[in-house]
């Protein structure tokens, strides 16, 4: 699929769309992994940002206890709790 990408971009060479295709050229290697590895963080960015809210919100805990209680519940907790903190 590369060879194909990089002769249609080529095509592009002399028209208004140069910019574009040379972005696209520098760029081609990390689209090319993005689309082949597909795995992403998203969800603990998700977790992260619900716990700077919590933090924000309440001007820092003074019990660690209470703010690991708040993020649980937050953050959707099924009842259990495991000890890790």
């Amino acid at each position: 699929m590369q060879p194909r990408l990089l002769a249609l971009l080529e095509q592009f060479a002399h028209s208004p769309a140069q910019a574009l295709a040379g972005t696209l050229k520098s760029w081609l290697e990390p689209i090319v992994r993005v689309w082949r590895f597909s795995k992403s963080n998203g969800i603990t960015e998700g977790f992260h940002t619900k716990m700077e809210m919590l933090s924000r919100r309440a001007f820092g805990f003074r019990d660690l206890e209470n703010y690991r209680l708040r993020v649980l519940a937050q953050c959707g907790w099924n009842g259990v709790i495991n000890r890790v903190w």
